[in-house]
């Protein structure tokens, strides 16, 4: 499980928090629900005139995994690969049908029933690159939700700070309200650059990295499929896609029942 992302934003937020305090600043003069409300609403409003809501659910889906961690799955895939190929070479490609239903990836439940089915080697590929491409295409829009609301956000900060300067211009007559209503118009610029710099560009550019991590594993399921397709050995269908597992996680993948 890889929080590192978490981790980052405790760190940020942290060393934001020492340095205030350090520069005699009290965390407490930042706290402004208003400008929050002008920001955090505005963004979102924006976001939403873009994207239509079942991209955007898709894409704040993709925040667990980004901030909880998820392990990766190549391993267990692989395992799962070399079981197929070997009881396709005892039984037949036909005894895989029964498998059909505990398989939980979609993607893979699709290439093992094309095979199944009779399809060429050849045939399953185009069909299942066709499904890759489709959902990596799908997949795009997700960061670029984050994206977009990392490049909003700071000018509707700059909007919320220019609202609040036009409520410190109607109180020139009392010269005491003037410095601290500027100090709380600015607020809101800073809650658009810190929420895009610490939290919406690092979360489009982690869920990037997921999206392609989960495009080799397709890549992974479908030379795997392949394999069983072709009547490759178990062995040395193991040992070609032992590749696709992570430097710290790769480990030797062992046939089940031995």
């Amino acid at each position: 499980m890889d929080r590192s992302a978490t981790i980052g934003v405790v760190v940020a937020l942290a060393g934001i928090g020492v340095g205030l305090h350090l520069d005699g600043c009290k965390v407490g003069q930042l706290l402004q629900p208003t400008a929050a409300l002008i920001v955090f609403g505005g963004t979102l409003g924006a976001v939403v005139v873009q994207f239509p809501f079942a991209v955007m659910k898709r894409a704040v889906a993709q925040l667990q995994p980004v901030f909880m961690g998820s392990s990766d799955p190549a391993a267990a895939l692989i395992e799962d690969l070399s079981r197929y190929a070997m009881q396709a070479r005892r039984n037949g490609l036909l005894s895989l049908d029964s498998e059909l239903e505990m398989v939980r990836n979609p993607f893979l439940r699709k290439g093992l029933m094309l095979a199944v089915d009779g399809s060429r080697a050849n045939d399953l590929r185009d069909t299942m690159e066709m499904v890759m491409q489709t959902e990596a295409d799908q997949e795009d829009l997700l960061p670029k939700v984050f994206e977009a609301a990392g490049g909003y956000a700071p000018t509707i900060g700059i909007l919320g700070a220019v609202i609040g300067l036009i409520q410190v211009m109607q109180r020139l007559d009392n010269i005491n309200e003037v410095g601290r209503g500027i100090a709380v118009a600015f607020v809101a610029t800073i809650y658009g650059v810190g929420a895009a710099n610490l939290l919406f560009f690092p979360c489009a550019g982690r869920i990037r990295i997921l999206m392609h991590r989960r495009q080799v594993l397709r890549e992974l399921m479908l030379e795997g499929v392949l394999a069983i397709v072709e009547r490759t050995s178990p062995r040395v269908l193991e040992a070609k896609l032992a590749v696709y597992v992570e430097g710290p996680a790769r480990k030797p993948v062992t046939l089940a029942g031995k």
